[in-house]
Formats: structure tokens, sequence, C-alpha cells
């Protein structure tokens, strides 16, 4: 069974619902479609206008005490509610639904902007960023390394929200991947904080905001492997692990990849991508107490429902 087909799978096994903010765009049109034939969800259809919608009398109720710093009035909030993208999120919130997409017509900034505003970060989170989940094609010679019969998943994190991510927030982004790849991969998290030093083998301020996030990151998750500052060979190879890093609990055996900053992560999502024609779900919006995900405003009619597939899985993690 490849990642897709198990991903699909278990979010069915969920018996969620998903709201789909941009039901004018015929490719969320034909994902809603998909979804439903696939019994992958229950589908909630937004529209450009939601004037008459029941449902935001009660968002609206919920973004007035929510934040009636950023909400003047009802009739203020009545107005923001009849968003679509901020009803999905709302939604969302109320448990109305397991969880939000959008982004197809709208920047990232609108998705993230409504999912702060309705649903907030989660429990002692303060930064929203993303991951990708990158599939290596069946071509790549890392499947001789890492063994085994199933589709290699990385987790490549930040690649589209946090540019410059101070240590904290690189620790929190990697405590989110790390959470997030249980629900979504269903293995254990093994993280690597990336550099271009290995273990002292170069210096500068990128490196020890890498060794600060690392020292951050292990009071945040005792329990799960990581390691830094590590270049990508010696977090992925065990071979150039015993050599650049001789007693390394990650010992080459990356799962999650962890970039010191957005430049870097995005660049590296798309090579991969581009180059190595490795599959790329994503970005997956995480930090949310309830997930509210984004779309490229490129993505495909499958692109929208593995997204919707990845939101659903990770509504069992939610608290």
């Amino acid at each position: 069974m490849t990642f897709r087909e198990d991903l699909h799978k278990r979010s069915a096994a969920t018996h969620g619902t998903v709201v789909l903010a941009e039901g004018w765009d015929e490719r969320i049109q034909e994902a809603a479609a998909t979804i439903e034939r696939d019994s992958l969800a229950q589908v909630i259809l937004l529209q450009r206008s939601n004037e008459s919608d029941p449902r935001v009398d009660g968002v609206a109720d919920l973004l007035l005490a929510r934040r009636p710093d950023k909400v003047r009035d009802k009739d203020h909030a009545l107005e923001l509610a009849q968003d679509p993208i901020r009803l999905a999120a709302g939604l969302v919130a109320l448990g109305q639904a397991s969880a939000g997409v959008a982004g197809s017509t709208c920047p990232t900034a609108d998705v993230l902007r409504a999912g702060l505003l309705a649903i907030g970060t989660a429990e002692g989170v303060k930064t929203v960023s993303s991951s990708f989940y990158m599939i290596l094609p069946r071509t790549s010679p890392y499947y001789e390394v890492a063994g085994g019969d199933h589709d290699i998943v990385l987790t490549f994190t930040d690649g589209a929200v946090v540019p410059d991510p101070s240590a904290e927030q690189l620790a929190e982004i990697a405590f989110a991947a790390a959470h997030d790849r249980r629900l979504v991969v269903g293995d254990d998290p093994t993280v690597a904080f990336l550099s271009y030093s290995t273990k002292g083998s170069a210096g500068g301020p990128s490196v020890d905001k890498v060794l600060e996030a690392v020292e951050r990151f292990r009071k945040l998750a005792p329990e799960i492997p990581c390691d830094g500052e590590l270049q990508a060979d010696a977090a992925l190879l065990p071979a150039i692990s015993k050599k650049k890093a001789p007693g390394s609990p990650v010992a080459g055996r990356a799962n999650v990849l962890v970039f010191p900053d957005l430049d870097a992560g995005n660049i590296a999502y798309k090579l991969v991508q581009r180059l190595a024609g490795a599959g790329a779900v994503g970005p997956i919006v995480q930090g949310l107490r309830r997930p509210m995900v984004d779309l490229s405003r490129g993505a495909s009619v499958s692109d929208v429902v593995d997204v919707a597939a990845v939101a659903l899985l990770q509504a069992g993690g939610a608290s």
C-alpha cells in the first residue's frame, strides 16, 4: 500500500467532516465530489456569499467572544463571519467541522489570519508553521539505505510560513512537526536540526541558533530522538553519521528535517520535488488548536484531496 493509499484509508476511518471554503472553484468542487465518492469524509462546501447561511450567526458570536480586541461589535462580527475563509475556520473552532481547507483562491496569509482569529494556537504553542510531507520516488537510491518495502516519507519543516525563526520558534516548529508526523505518517519521529555545520565543523550565528533550538526542543520533548547541528548527509545516511557525528541519537535515520530558515526549507522541498521527482503533500499548517490547512493556489484536485486527508488525521490529535 502506498503512503497516499494509507493516508486516505486512515482519514476515512476518522469519519470526520471537512469544510472546503472555496466552493466556487471548480477544483474544489471536483475534490469535494471525490472525497464524498471515496467516503473519505462528509463535506461542507461554502460559497462566496454566505449572508443567508444560518451558521454565520454562531461564528459571529464566537469571533466576538474570542477577540473583542479585534471585533468591534456584533455587526462587525457578522460581516467578518460571512467571509468564507473565516466562516470555515469558525465552523472548525465550533466543532461543526473536523478540519478546514482553504487557499485555492487566496494567499496563505488570509488562511492563517482566519485560523488565528477563530481557532487560535494549540496549548503551549505560540508559533504557527508548516510542513511538507515528501514522498520519495521508488527510483531514489535512499531506499537502499533505509530498507523496507513501504514508501519513504520525510517531513520538511518549515517550508512556507516563518521566514527567519528564532531558536525558540525553531524548537516549536520541530515540536509541532514531530507531533503531527505521528498522526499523519503513523510512525515515530526522529528529528534532525539541519545546518551547514555538523558538530562544530563550522561556526556562526546560524549554527548558534540551531544549537539553542536543539536544547529547547529537548526540554519540550525529551522522549523524541533529536540532534543538531547536522548537515543533511549526517542526518540521513548512517555511514556518514558515524564519521561526522559518532554517537548521535539520530544516527543518520532522521525522518523530520528542521531547516534553519524559510529560504532553506522552501528551496529544499522544491529541489527534491522537481529534480528527484518526490511527491509533496502540503504545505500543511501546524500549531493551531484545530486544523485549518492552506492550499497552494496552483493546487490540483488530487492535492486538495490529499491535504484534506492530512487535516482529518490532524484533527485526531486536536485538543
